[in-house]
């Protein structure tokens, strides 16, 4: 076997079971990977100087094949209803199919930490057999320095082979994709997807799983920093604004879609940004069309023109999950270290598609607890084959998919923190208003941006607030420099009763979501949840 790179040689791939491999690319850097990645025809160089990469079939995640090994350790501490099982034994069998599938194959090699903290942070080795996802996950992971590589241990390792395909009658699966999760092993094998996201969602659920025992609060967010030392985190479903929102020139960003939040503060788990690219322009995101448009930067299902292989944003053929990774450090204001001190106000985004949520709201700590278990956003015409009105979205914690424990311990971790910090808590629709999709508009990005940094300096809380008749929060009356009437919903429509019985409705939608976490949270969570109060405004 031929090995190249930078590598601890006690570390090396035999001692994890890889045998009779061509050779393995050990810590390849980002000349090395584009030459590899080329040269095998897995990705085109783009104008700019990104890497383009088409993921064929599986332009997302596919969490219906993602499974937990169940085992003594894992059976009681798993939510279980969320996290589809495989046995230790149909797990080795897999396992085992992997190991003989990559015999032969020339794998790449990363050593990376998922985490900017020290004290929480784990240990990656990332084995991939396409040289862009290699690329990909030396982005979005941080990176040790040299020295760190020769006495590097990894506490976790993932096997990513997507020509290897899984046989559900002989791995208790559902498909012939597999994302296997081996909490006490350490082990993540995932197969016949050359979705690169994947990679990363993988070590996010490694570290909701270990961290809620050390008392820190992993997160489906993003996060920035004012110049005064005041942290935001901004919470949000695809689609909402978590990127866009935190990608502030006025303040520093630390990460736009994971982190930890410990006794000392928050940390990023990421070294990277993972932004959606379908319609972006240099007009409304600068920072992040200047960053998807240079060398180092890996494009997902991007069109490119065939003769000057610029990239055309607008164009979602392939699917409007377009994806651009880039390394942190390609924003000019985000933070080297990748850490910051305690949140100061918490930002909870949905983008509403009925048109019956404020632009923003106060929240409670316990609202913001019900908001937080509820995680609702809502899809909208055309995304989905058969969707004709909007459909209300609920995952919870912003992040069903990657939660292994039971929402509760997430949600009662966050409650904590927020009381024993005193965190100002808001709910902001980046959705519609003035009606619902294909009746009123998208939420204008200055009236966004306006209530944001209101709400971020302060300002916002001397405001004179009402409260909401159909979800209970406090929405402020005025805000200088934003409309009068958006701040009411109802005002906006030009039809008032068909105004509310669409809220009626999505209050409904919330209660009937929020049944099965009832009997996990107290009664002031419970007595948090939207009601009608009053037939309308």
């Amino acid at each position: 076997m031929i090995e190249t790179g930078h590598r601890n040689p006690q570390q090396g791939a035999e001692t994890f079971g890889l045998k009779n491999l061509a050779g393995v690319n050990w810590n390849f850097t980002e000349p090395q990977l584009y030459e590899h990645a080329i040269a095998k025809g897995e990705a085109q160089l783009a104008a700019g100087g990104a890497l383009a990469a088409n993921t064929g079939v599986h332009t997302g995640r596919s969490p219906k094949d993602k499974f937990v090994v169940r085992d003594a350790a894992t059976d009681g501490e798993v939510w279980w209803d969320n996290n589809g099982a495989i046995t230790p034994e149909q797990f080795e069998t897999l396992y085992q199919d992997f190991l003989k599938e990559a015999e032969g194959k020339t794998l790449f090699a990363q050593d990376l930490y998922g985490g900017a903290d020290p004290a929480h942070r784990i240990s990656a080795r990332v084995y991939t057999e396409y040289a862009w996802h290699s690329l990909f996950i030396r982005t979005m992971l941080r990176r040790p320095e040299r020295a760190e590589l020769d006495g590097f241990v990894p506490q976790m390792t993932i096997i990513d082979l997507p020509t290897f395909k899984a046989d559900p009658a002989r791995h208790g699966v559902r498909s012939d994709t597999i994302i296997a999760v081996n909490f006490s092993k350490g082990i993540v094998l995932i197969g016949n997807s050359s979705y690169a996201g994947e990679m990363k969602k993988s070590v996010f659920t490694f570290l909701n799983y270990l961290l809620p025992a050390k008392g820190v609060m992993p997160m489906h967010c993003s996060a920035n920093v004012g110049k005064d030392g005041d942290v935001a985190l901004f919470f949000g479903l695809s689609g909402t604004g978590k990127t866009t929102l935190s990608a502030d020139p006025a303040r520093t960003l630390l990460g736009d879609d994971e982190h930890g939040w410990s006794k000392t503060g928050v940390f990023n788990f990421e070294g990277g940004c993972y932004a959606k690219t379908i319609r972006l322009s240099k007009e409304a995101e600068p920072e992040i069309f200047a960053a998807s448009d240079r060398f180092g930067t890996i494009l997902e299902n991007v069109i490119l023109d065939e003769v000057t292989r610029v990239p055309d944003f607008d164009d979602g053929r392939l699917t409007e999950n377009t994806r651009s990774a880039y390394p942190l450090d390609f924003i000019p204001n985000a933070s080297p270290t990748g850490q910051a001190g305690i949140p100061k106000n918490i930002v909870m985004l949905t983008a509403d598609a009925f048109g019956v949520m404020p632009p923003i709201a106060r929240l409670t700590p316990e609202q913001a607890m019900y908001h937080f278990l509820s995680g609702y956003t809502a899809k909208v015409a055309g995304t989905e084959k058969g969707v004709k009105d909007p459909e209300a979205t609920f995952s919870t914690c912003f992040g069903a998919p990657f939660m292994p424990r039971h929402p509760s311990v997430y949600g009662n971790l966050l409650r904590d923190l927020i009381a024993e910090h005193k965190v100002d808590c808001w709910l902001v629709n980046t959705g519609w208003t003035g009606g619902k999709f294909g009746v009123g508009r998208r939420m204008p990005i200055k009236v966004t941006r306006t209530l944001l940094t209101a709400a971020l300096d302060g300002s916002l809380k001397d405001a004179a607030f009402r409260t909401d008749p159909y979800f209970g929060f406090s929405v402020p009356t005025s805000v200088p420099g934003v409309e009068p009437h958006i701040l009411y919903p109802s005002k906006t429509w030009a039809d008032k009763a068909d105004f509310d019985a669409t809220a009626r409705k999505l209050v409904a939608m919330f209660q009937e979501n929020f049944s099965k976490f009832e009997s996990h949270v107290d009664a002031t969570v419970r007595a948090a949840q939207p009601h009608v109060r009053i037939a309308a405004e």
